[in-house]
């Protein structure tokens, strides 16, 4: 029979574009499929990993293909619908598929090609002149079969290695090759088990009596055996290290009795994933009318509508009405993705959910390690259903998992713009990439928010999703009474600013002497955003970014929030030299500070970037918090979005004005989501919450919007604006960003791009413009931004942007100019 000659077309984790064809081995055809990672090599040395896209007979004109090296997967971790979804992403938001493959793979998925070093064949000790670092080298791989570029610093002690390798290379004492790295191991524990011959009574009670007279803490460990053996009715293999932990004992004594043949031991390949059971009895959903009338609602746009948008009030019961949802999605054998804005909400979320649907739920975000991201991975994929994750609660990224079966998607907290990605590539939206995930597997939409964004409610009004409304809270609570702390009184009866209004203070102080809980916002971390010099007005500003330097007094620095450059704080200004260096702006850091003075009896806790860097940061301040470890919390957005305290009756928004003042078409609308999401988080049980906003315009319409909790009447005045400045949702905007070191040869070709733009795309192009931050990581930045209707065709406009932006790139003077395009940069 003769072989068939087959080819795979292989896509790359990297920025360049097409497929590559390979060849696949003889002895490989049987297995090679669609989905699976290859290893290959791309280009002259470097070894990759290549997903295969398609398998074909089809030979190459005019180059002899390489042939794959090997074939990484028993079967494929990726689908066709995932492929699909993978290219409209690519195309949408003008990138790279190889961004988007790069974006979705667990890095544990991608393995790449590590160079190393080893003895050239043939060469031998005194034979050529070497100095004292080069021996070094040869040396070591006298001893050891290779060395990576690492060590062979670390053995030479000399940071720039590759001018000695590469001299090395010349004189043929070593060579250069390519080892493929894998960063997976699966998790191994042992597991032991009585050894057969002590399964009868007799020879038991005789090993049981030599072990009493001479290695008593060895008979403790076979009697905690003994005692796990008889609740399981067997001899079942048992997990050394929960054995040990048991009995109080150490290896040492189980590997005599191992050695003593008592113990058999077995390598296990275990989960690094926690497993959870469902309650045997979880609390039986009771909904009250509105929410019954809801949940038909939904069901009834359903079979009209792919996606509804259910617009409910905080503390209305949202989440009840999701966990409804997704029972029914997995009595229909179908999977759910939930998908939440901040990696802190998943912690609440996840015991309620796991209480009804136990290790069904897998949850998926960027704290898990890479190896617990792959074991994820292949939980979703899984091809019996009963090992399978039925229900993935994550973050943005959750939407690239190998879902089989998705029939239902739930983005809640929709308006929220953290699921927006901005870097690196691909620069895409969750929230709209979901929902044509969604449209992919015939599956339906939920968004969830008490405060959505204008988009999705003027597709509503549009007709394109369903609305559903929620309008009164659960058990029919009280909306939080909102009242405006106006700083410039504050002003006139102390006559110097401070952070906190008497009237902020007085309800902190009934709060705590009721035992009820307080949180603070401020929506900026660090304890003083800027130093200023009081005489000349020096500011120390980041060497590498055009922003200044955050003072964080923990860590005793002051801090780029941007590149994470950090410097000593200056006793005088650097300029004039006066010691009259003054703080100016507040961050959370300060205000948990000055709050300890003020209320030095009370437990005051942060909850923002510095203090939630660890796996599990978020998860022990909530813990704490929720058992009234704490009694003021104070926080960035993280404390804004969808926590749920029964015991926070006071909410305090430290400075309205930072939100509302910021130069972003967008301010207004998201300074009412974030200060009407955390006036939610107050008076979630009987008593009726209170919410203290600070602010220097108090009669701004924002605030009075955010003190009748009136969406509806910002929402038409702001869609007004929108219509006549030309914003979404009424235009599609296409921000391009050009990058360069050299701020003269940038603003050159920002003008020249600049140019062409205006030319092709007449009435439709600002810019270009510096950026409010005009340099990041030492790379200054110019950007233009074309507006387009939604009557025109999107798809055409991004070609000929393309076609225009492959020119640009083609001139030589400009070509290591960068160019960055987001499209929906909002």
């Amino acid at each position: 029979m003769e072989r068939k000659t087959l080819f795979v077309d292989v896509m790359l984790p990297l920025p360049v574009k097409g497929l590559f064809t390979y060849r696949v081995p003889f002895e490989l055809n049987d297995f090679i499929l669609p989905g699976q990672r290859v290893a290959i090599q791309f280009g002259r040395k470097k070894l990759y990993t290549g997903l295969v896209r398609k398998v074909h007979e089809d030979i190459p004109k005019g180059y002899a293909p390489k042939y794959i090296l090997s074939i990484l997967d028993e079967l494929p971790i990726v689908n066709d619908i995932q492929f699909t979804f993978w290219d409209w992403m690519a195309e949408y938001y003008m990138c790279y598929p190889g961004e988007v493959m790069n974006a979705a793979l667990p890095s544990a998925f991608k393995l790449a090609s590590e160079s190393k070093l080893r003895l050239y064949p043939g060469f031998t000790v005194g034979t050529t002149a070497l100095n004292e670092k080069e021996a070094l080298i040869a040396e070591a791989l006298i001893h050891r079969d290779t060395l990576s570029i690492k060590e062979a610093s670390d053995i030479t002690d000399q940071m720039k290695i590759l001018p000695l390798v590469n001299t090395l290379i010349d004189k043929k004492v070593i060579m250069l090759e390519e080892e493929l790295k894998d960063h997976y191991k699966p998790k191994t524990e042992e597991y032991v088990r009585l050894a057969e011959a002590f399964h009868e009574d007799k020879a038991l009670e005789e090993i049981f009596d030599k072990l009493e007279k001479r290695a008593f803490k060895q008979l403790q460990i076979l009697l905690a055996y003994i005692t796990i053996a008889n609740k399981e009715n067997g001899y079942p293999e048992v997990s050394k290290s929960l054995l040990l932990k048991t009995a109080g004992a150490v290896n040492t004594q189980m590997k005599e009795l191992i050695k003593k043949e008592i113990f058999t031991v077995q390598i296990r390949t275990v989960s690094r994933l926690e497993t959870r059971h469902s309650s045997d009895d979880p609390a039986k959903i009771e909904f009250n009318e509105h929410q019954q009338k809801a949940l038909g609602r939904i069901k009834d746009n359903f079979k009209e509508k792919d996606v509804s948008l259910l617009h409910g009030v905080t503390s209305s019961g949202k989440t009840e009405i999701y966990i409804h949802l997704i029972d029914e999605a997995l009595k229909k054998g179908k999977q759910v993705l939930y998908l939440l804005p901040e990696i802190a909400l998943t912690t609440q979320i996840i015991h309620r959910l796991q209480r009804y649907f136990g290790n069904k739920v897998g949850v998926y975000h960027s704290r898990y390690n890479e190896r617990e991201r792959v074991e994820i991975w292949n939980k979703v994929n899984a091809e019996d259903p009963d090992d399978q994750y039925r229900v993935i609660l994550g973050a943005r990224s959750a939407i690239f998992l190998p879902f089989k079966d998705l029939g239902l998607v739930i983005v809640d907290e929709e308006h929220d713009q953290s699921y927006k990605q901005f870097d690196p590539a691909p620069r895409y939206q969750a929230r709209d990439s979901a929902i044509f995930l969604a449209g992919l597997n015939n599956a339906k939409v939920l968004l969830g928010t008490a405060t959505p964004s204008f988009e999705s409610y003027y597709n509503t009004k549009s007709g394109k999703y369903g609305l559903i409304e929620l309008t009164r809270r659960y058990r029919d609570l009280n909306m939080p009474e909102i009242i405006i702390a106006d700083f410039r009184k504050e002003l006139r009866k102390k006559g110097s600013p401070s952070h906190f209004t008497q009237l902020l203070l007085d309800h902190i102080e009934e709060a705590l002497r009721k035992k009820e809980q307080v949180i603070l916002f401020q929506n900026r971390r660090g304890f003083s955003p800027r130093l200023e010099c009081e005489v000349c007005g020096w500011i120390p500003m980041c060497i590498r970014c055009d922003i200044s330097l955050t003072y964080h007094k923990n860590a005793n620095h002051m801090r780029c929030h941007y590149c994470s450059y950090h410097t000593h704080v200056p006793a005088i200004c650097a300029e004039c030299g006066s010691s009259r260096v003054l703080m100016h702006g507040f961050g959370t850091e300060k205000i948990e500070e000055e709050l300890s003075i003020i209320f030095p009896e009370a437990n005051i806790r942060r909850m923002d970037l510095d203090t939630t860097r660890s796996k599990h940061g978020h998860q022990k301040i909530i813990n704490a918090f929720e058992k009234q470890e704490i009694d003021v919390l104070v926080g960035t957005q993280m404390v804004t979005k969808g926590l749920d305290f029964d015991h926070v009756n006071v909410v305090g928004i430290m400075n309205a004005d930072n939100m509302i003042n910021f130069p972003d078409f967008r301010s207004y609308e998201r300074s009412f989501q974030m200060m009407a999401q955390v006036a939610g988080r107050s008076g979630r049980k009987e008593k009726q919450g209170k919410v203290i906003i600070q602010t220097f315009n108090p009669k701004h319409e924002v605030i009075a919007d955010v003190v009748d909790n009136d969406y509806i009447k910002l929402y038409k005045w702001q869609m007004a604006e929108r219509n006549r400045f030309k914003y979404p949702p009424y235009y599609r905007l296409i921000q391009v960003r050009l990058l360069y070191r050299d701020f003269k040869l940038l603003n050159e070709a920002a003008l020249v791009l600049a140019t062409q733009l205006h030319s092709i795309f007449p009435g439709k192009v600002l810019g270009p413009e510096y950026p409010l931050v005009s340099r990041v990581k030492n790379q200054y930045i110019k950007q233009l931004l074309i507006k387009t209707s939604r009557t025109e065709s999107v798809l055409t406009v991004k070609k000929e942007l393309q076609r225009q932006l492959d020119g640009f790139a083609s001139l030589k003077e400009f070509k290591k100019v960068r160019i960055r395009i987001d499209v929906d940069p909002y």
